[in-house]
């Protein structure tokens, strides 16, 4: 008995060491394997990372194991691309293998696969371009959505205006205000700061359901219509989340940074005084002749690298990249993180330095690593209407208010509150003086 309980065992373990020579030759004749970190079986890697600051985890095994390598989160497996070189690579040059998109288990029950964010293959092409088409017709990148920004940047100055120079965090204000240009678009109308019953809000939610509706009707010869009231809500939520957190904590972040460098506002409110003088809103034409205040606005974004993983992506199918297997399906996070804080392209890049975007005479100056929004097929659907807010809201609260910080500059903490998911700015207040 004994015998064969040992005879057992050992065919187990041949049995086990075959497929694993199996698998690692069919892998290897696809590609090299990928390098990384040995994993705990259900635990993965979590004992290597530091979940408080995940980027700074990634940038050591990176520095190991290069720029390509893999993690486990659990028992899932995750190829990281660290440094710019390889994040556009595979973004650009092999964009189509790489427009998957794949989300953490935490959300996968709430997400369900729909919408325009997380969807993937034909169903997520046709929200895409029915988002981007719709938001087009809706004004998006015309004329009238610019003045919709300009519109509201003037209610948003005014309210600021009542104030009075009191110290106050201008997280809700700027979130209002950012928040009636996205409502504006998808509802077709703006809402007045103190409404709280939100009864209009209702009324367009129920028109948006019927035009949802609308279109399903039109849809019901289609067995596999991709239209259908989850994926269009979800989709709708998606542009409304998207439209609203990310423009408006870039916002709230610029203004904590530009507090810390009352030199730099000072600049840019010369510059804005030239240009555009007091007496009109700005515009987008404008950007052109302020080549410094482009600069600031670009630095901003550069430097709070408000999404270090991205948004992750996956491979649509079994894909060799730079002599690596990635099996299809797997997860990516292309880490913008390491392209935005690129040493080459960025000197000091743990520095807030307007000079990152600057000529040095003083032209502005474009940088491929720039990539906030993401690249690719991925791209952030909203990049135009998110650069128009940012520089219209930004230079119009400039134009007429002086940032007052209510502690000494140099005391001014811009490090990010959380390095979780997303970089956020630490809470603040800040006086806003009439000029």
């Amino acid at each position: 008995m004994e015998l064969l309980g040992m005879t057992t065992i050992f065919l187990l373990v041949c049995i086990s060491c075959l497929l694993l020579f199996s698998s690692w030759r069919s892998v290897s004749q696809k590609g090299k394997q990928l390098p990384g970190p040995i994993s705990l079986p259900i635990l993965g890697n979590i004992l290597q990372l530091n979940p408080q600051n995940l980027a700074e985890s990634l940038k050591k095994l990176s520095k190991k194991y290069g720029p390509v390598f893999t993690i486990h989160f659990g028992p899932r497996k995750v190829v990281v691309l660290y440094g710019s070189d390889v994040v556009k690579e595979a973004l650009i040059d092999q964009a189509d293998d790489f427009s998957g998109r794949s989300i953490l288990p935490l959300f996968e029950k709430l997400f369900q696969g729909t919408g325009i964010v997380t969807s993937n293959g034909e169903t997520w092409k046709q929200l895409r371009r029915f988002a981007l088409t719709t938001l087009r017709d809706f004004g998006m990148g015309k004329k009238s959505i610019e003045e919709r920004i300009q519109e509201e940047a003037h209610f948003l100055v005014e309210r600021i205006r009542k104030t009075q120079g009191r110290p106050f965090n201008p997280g809700k204000f700027l979130t209002h205000a950012v928040s009636n240009i996205i409502c504006s678009i998808i509802f077709g109308n703006r809402f007045d700061y103190e409404d709280k019953k939100f009864l209009t809000l209702i009324e367009l939610l129920d028109e948006n359901n019927k035009l949802q509706d609308s279109i399903q009707t039109q849809e019901k010869g289609n067995a596999h219509s991709d239209f259908t009231i989850d994926a269009l809500s979800r989709t709708t939520l998606d542009l409304f989340l998207a439209g609203t957190g990310t423009t408006s904590t870039t916002l709230r972040y610029g203004l904590v940074i530009l507090q810390k460098y009352p030199e730099i506002v000072e600049k840019v409110q010369e510059e804005i005084d030239h240009v555009i003088g007091r007496d009109r809103s700005p515009c987008m034409a404008d950007r052109s002749q302020m080549p410094y205040t482009d600069a600031v606005v670009h630095e901003i974004q550069r430097f709070i690298d408000f999404l270090p993983f991205n948004v992750p992506h996956a491979v649509i199918r079994d894909t060799k990249f730079r002599d690596y297997f990635i099996p299809k399906d797997t997860m990516v996070f292309p880490m913008l993180t390491s392209v935005l804080h690129d040493s080459k392209e960025f000197p000091n890049p743990e520095k807030f330095d307007p000079g990152h975007f600057l000529n040095a005479n003083g032209t502005f100056k474009k940088s491929d690593c720039f990539m906030p929004f993401s690249a690719g097929k991925r791209v952030c659907a909203g990049e135009g209407l998110a650069r128009m807010e940012i520089f219209i809201f930004l230079t119009s609260i400039l134009q007429n208010f002086t940032l007052k910080s209510v502690v000494d500059p140099k005391n001014v903490d811009i490090s990010p509150s959380n390095r979780a998911l997303a970089n956020l700015p630490r809470p603040y207040e800040v006086s806003f003086l009439p000029r």
